[in-house]
């Protein structure tokens, strides 16, 4: 088991934009906390999410969960729901959203042998699912449905990154439901970090 109060699938890497890595404004985890209450639904208060279509983030890094919001936000990335909701935050708002999601820890349970993990996920997203990078999401215990979903995006360039894009366009569907079964398969808890 590890433990991890920094680091969903869909990572993007963000051009321009309100923030820049160094730049974020702070973030207040209380205010952000608040506003996680219109998140629930889908990605639960804790981040853990509670729907198939929604990916966990608890525990995500604040720079990714800022880049996703702002992205949403902005346009760059798109989707019914998160696209509307996204679209009144202001900065500081992400901000406290990132702050309150990143605080959160997660903890895994391998279901399989680390060494069996998919050769070209475990560089960013780990063996285990935790991100070894921070414009990478966990994947560890993600619904299949949800990276199926995502790595077929970028497959067919309805989501592009400079790095997914390439290596998912490698994949076919029966590698692509093997790499999300892979992921799914872990047993995970996000807890708020003390």
């Amino acid at each position: 088991m590890r433990g991890l109060s920094t680091l969903a699938l869909g990572g993007v890497i963000l051009t321009g934009g309100a923030f820049a890595e160094g730049d974020a404004l702070p973030g207040d985890p209380v205010a952000g906390k608040q506003l996680a209450g219109q998140c629930r639904t889908c990605h639960g208060l804790d981040g853990l999410a509670r729907i198939p279509i929604a990916p966990h983030i608890g525990g995500e890094p604040v720079a990714y969960l800022v880049h996703q919001l702002t992205a949403f936000r902005d346009g760059r990335r798109e989707h019914e729901m998160m696209s509307i909701v996204a679209r009144s935050l202001s900065d500081q708002q992400i901000a406290d959203l990132a702050a309150w999601y990143s605080g959160h820890s997660i903890a895994v349970e391998m279901t399989a042998d680390p060494s069996a993990a998919p050769e070209a996920c475990v560089d960013c997203h780990g063996a285990d699912g935790l991100a070894l990078i921070p414009d990478a999401p966990n994947l560890a215990g993600e619904t299949n449905i949800y990276i199926d979903t995502q790595l077929k995006a970028f497959r067919s360039g309805k989501r592009t990154h400079e790095v997914m894009s390439p290596i998912a366009m490698e994949l076919s569907d029966q590698e692509i439901r093997a790499v999300a079964d892979w992921f799914a398969a872990i047993n995970i808890s996000i807890e708020q970090a003390e």
